[in-house]
């Protein structure tokens, strides 16, 4: 029981960082956006939040990451249950938060920083998108911290955070990129805005779940799997 509640600790002070960084960093650059910015807002949490909680939990922070490795038979599926509760409250504390830290009139305008399809991004290349995104994300997790013979010894959560960058540098302008329902679940429920809200689960856990399939149950080598 004290490792589970170790593990959700971690998993909730994962997500809202993320969110709280991220979503602040889009809130803050409202007037002149900048998508090198929040995209390296976003990765760089990413990055020191796996390389401080990795040894804990595995550093998923995003529900699509743990179903992926659900799938891949790397956790079982009532540690998945407190993953995603612990996620998705962190995101939806963070996104409390910054409503205490910016006025009304600045969060409003980017909806709190919950990611949104762009105009003339039809539903379906927008799941698509973040399926992509979610898969290479997720199949990077599993080959830098997951497989015990990938590199995460050597580049801890850098390869994680470099992913999330390099993915929202891609689809920032599509979707957003959020690759993570605990990225829009937060903000998204905290400023009410629940358009095309299902392209942010869709699109993450089927990404996940393929990355789980791929990499879990054909790449990894059978004396890694548990």
């Amino acid at each position: 029981m004290a490792d589970t509640l170790r593990k959700a600790i971690a998993e909730f002070v994962g997500a809202f960082a993320l969110v709280f960084v991220g979503a602040g960093a889009i809130i803050s650059t409202r007037d002149r956006p900048d998508l090198l910015l929040v995209a390296l807002a976003h990765g760089l949490t990413i990055g020191v939040m796996a390389s401080a909680t990795a040894h804990i939990s595995g550093g998923h922070f995003n529900p699509a990451v743990t179903f992926g490795a659900l799938v891949g038979r790397q956790i079982s599926l009532r540690l998945s249950v407190v993953y995603w509760i612990a996620q998705l409250l962190g995101g939806l504390v963070a996104a409390s938060a910054l409503l205490g830290v910016f006025p009304s009139g600045e969060w409003r305008s980017t909806s709190l920083g919950t990611p949104q399809v762009s105009p003339g991004v039809g539903i379906g290349p927008a799941i698509l998108v973040e399926a992509v995104l979610t898969f290479f994300l997720v199949f990077v997790v599993y080959g830098t911290a997951i497989d015990p013979k990938g590199a995460f010894r050597a580049v801890g959560g850098l390869a994680i955070g470099f992913t999330v960058a390099l993915d929202i540098m891609m689809g920032g302008p599509l979707t957003g990129a959020a690759m993570n329902p605990a990225r829009w679940f937060g903000p998204g429920v905290v400023a009410g805005l629940f358009d095309n809200w299902f392209v942010y689960w869709i699109g993450p856990l089927a990404g996940g779940l393929i990355a789980g399939l791929v990499y879990g149950r054909v790449l990894l080598e059978p004396s890694a799997k548990p």
